[in-house]
């Protein structure tokens, strides 16, 4: 039976792209895509066993973050086991012989409407903004005439696969936005370590007093674990309550990385493992020999010896 994998719909969106990359890299690209309308969706008929993966986007070089994938994320038990990065190009799609004078509104996701304010607002300054579930979904609308857009921003796939007409291109305001997709499935054992890996989770306070988060910070930096991401996200158990999500660079079989999260654990209200998995950029993380596994290693060896000596 050939496997499932969902991404954020309709077709033709930059997680599709992503999607297709993944599938290449593993081997399987006969697999089936299925679009699904957000992050939520995706999980929840992947814990149901409806699909046997899902590509999200979680973070862009530009906005950040993406909360709805972050959210989603701790709310389901699920594990990152893969993750690639998609160069952002927005074009402006139109139906055919629609100019630039006759645009009146534009529709797109909220995150391109923030990354190609420039352009619109110097070439079709007086245009409202549509809000659309995806960019891919704007062209989809716009082409079957089921929106008040006369313009969708998307990608130039969306365009072709639509029928629109591109009316101009490269019209994001970051030339190199890059765009970070995750592949999630079912909790299982991690991919194994490759040297060039990251890790992921999402960590509650166990209190809001001074100090609470550096002693977070701590676990990591005594160990020689450095974060490439940090965020604070509502946990939604009330005004003023928040859990972050963290990138380590490392994996959980790593001797530091794993007496990091112990640390971790000891002092958080709730830790998420959220997975360890290659990088998507494949570069090595360096580390200090006095937090390599031969230290950690040799440090356990001189305690169990004093130990002994001791009994």
């Amino acid at each position: 039976m050939t496997d499932r994998y969902g991404y954020l719909g309709p077709e033709a969106t930059f997680t599709e792209a992503a999607l297709i990359r993944l599938l290449e890299a593993q081997g399987t690209p006969q697999a089936q895509r299925v679009p699904m309308r957000n992050a939520e969706a995706a999980f929840a008929a992947l814990a149901a066993g409806e699909l046997d993966g899902a590509v999200v986007p979680i973070e862009n070089s530009v906005e950040g973050g993406v909360p709805a994938t972050l959210d989603a994320l701790s709310h389901h038990t699920m594990q990152i086991c893969a993750e690639t990065l998609v160069d952002v190009r927005f074009v402006v799609a139109v139906r055919p012989g629609t100019r630039v004078g006759d645009i009146r509104a534009f529709a797109t996701h909220p995150h391109a409407e923030a990354q190609t304010r420039v352009w619109v607002s110097e070439h079709i300054p007086g245009a409202s903004y549509l809000p659309a579930s995806s960019t891919a979904a704007a062209a989809q609308e716009l082409a079957a005439g089921a929106s008040a857009a006369q313009a969708a921003i998307c990608p130039a796939l969306a365009a072709r696969r639509y029928g629109l007409e591109v009316l101009a291109a490269d019209v994001g305001d970051h030339s190199s936005a890059v765009t970070r997709f995750v592949l999630v499935r079912r909790r299982s054992a991690p991919p194994a370590r490759t040297g060039a890996d990251k890790t992921t989770l999402v960590v509650a306070l166990a209190t809001d007093e001074a100090g609470a988060l550096l002693n977070l910070l701590e676990q990591f930096s005594a160990r020689g674990v450095n974060l490439s991401r940090i965020e604070s996200r509502p946990t939604g158990d009330g005004l003023g309550l928040y859990q972050f999500s963290i990138d380590a660079q490392g994996h959980v079989a790593d001797a530091r990385m794993a007496e990091a999260l112990a640390g971790v654990h000891r002092i958080a209200r709730r830790v998420q493992f959220l997975g360890s998995y290659p990088a998507a950029n494949a570069s090595e993380v360096r580390v200090d020999p006095r937090t390599a596994d031969a230290a950690y290693a040799a440090a356990h060896e001189w305690l169990g010896a004093i130990r002994g000596a001791g009994a």
